[in-house]
């Protein structure tokens, strides 16, 4: 409880800071310029986004043979999706639907892996944005932003590359006796998955349609508001923001994520109260799209609420090895 009270003070500090440093009435100004049209088409491709991404996480977990079904898939990501806006980490929504996965389809090593991998196209995807937006953009950055961009890459495929002795190198007998069972499990899944590398190349192909979709909605929404930069910088500095916004230090990535972008910004001309501006307005869009998938969640969820879908229409059927 501690620790949440601490990502909770982090957050609410770094917002206080934020609106304390920013002229209040510049911020005004810029919140002003957004229009209802903007904001609802940004709601869309936001929706239409996550859509795609249901498709990729249930691929994902489906390279371990689940048979986990379109509806149940999109059950359990909305309720991910929803579960961002209530839990302390970016991250505990990913561990919710992974664990309603592994109840509907009886694999959870298949649903727990799924989803790491899932994660992990996304940040591989997001290095690759970032050092495409920083060649993209020159010799405009400088110092720790010049060398951030150019070790972003490196690390994204490192950090996984890292974690590849843990998993096959390690003794199944040398893990405790009470998790061999899931271990081997997960372990046989990851062999499927690891003897279907066309999985994971289609994966990344939609994690990158729908990560440099999110970067153009981003830059449509900070041009709405004035700010007008190259779009290869909205493609360097806005996933390095979302990334920081993974730092376990906040609420969410609250507050982490609007000083990330305001301060990537700046070199750039861009005053930090139009990026404030910018981020909030793209946090509004996030708090909304996961009401929404809340209201999914609930409606295919119906059968305990009016009976509207068949609760077979959830149950995946797990294939036979």
């Amino acid at each position: 409880m501690m620790k949440l009270w601490l990502k909770i003070l982090t957050s609410v500090v770094a917002m206080t800071l934020l609106f304390a440093l920013v002229p209040w009435q510049e911020a005004q100004r810029a919140g002003s310029q957004i229009s209802l049209v903007v904001w609802g088409a940004a709601l869309c491709g936001f929706m239409t986004g996550h859509s795609l991404g249901v498709a990729k996480w249930r691929m994902m977990v489906n390279a371990g043979r689940p048979g986990l079904r379109w509806l149940a898939a999109a059950r359990c990501y909305a309720a991910g999706l929803f579960a961002n806006l209530c839990l302390p980490s970016i991250v505990g929504g990913d561990v919710l639907r992974a664990a309603l996965a592994g109840k509907a389809s009886g694999r959870p090593e298949s649903a727990v892996l799924g989803g790491v991998a899932d994660r992990v196209s996304d940040l591989v995807v997001s290095g690759l944005l970032i050092s495409v937006g920083g060649l993209l953009v020159g010799g405009a950055l400088s110092g720790w932003q010049a060398q951030l961009v150019s070790l972003s890459l490196p690390i994204s495929f490192g950090v996984g590359l890292g974690c590849l002795p843990l998993v096959f190198q390690r003794r199944l007998s040398r893990w405790p006796s009470r998790y061999r069972r899931l271990i081997a499990r997960s372990l046989i899944a990851l062999r499927r998955f690891w003897r279907n590398p066309h999985i994971a190349l289609r994966a990344l192909l939609v994690s990158f349609v729908v990560q440099s979709g999110f970067v153009l909605l981003n830059a449509w929404i900070g041009r709405a508001i004035g700010i007008e930069v190259p779009l290869a910088v909205w493609f360097l500095t806005w996933p390095l923001a979302k990334v920081a916004a993974l730092a376990p230090i906040s609420l969410g990535g609250f507050g982490v994520r609007d000083a990330t972008l305001a301060a990537l910004l700046v070199p750039f001309g861009v005053p930090p109260a139009l990026s404030l501006v910018a981020s909030l307005i793209w946090q509004s869009v996030m708090i909304a799209g996961g009401l929404l998938s809340g209201l999914v969640w609930w409606r295919l969820s119906g059968s305990d609420h009016g009976g509207w879908l068949k609760r077979e229409a959830f149950d995946a059927r797990p294939v036979e090895d």
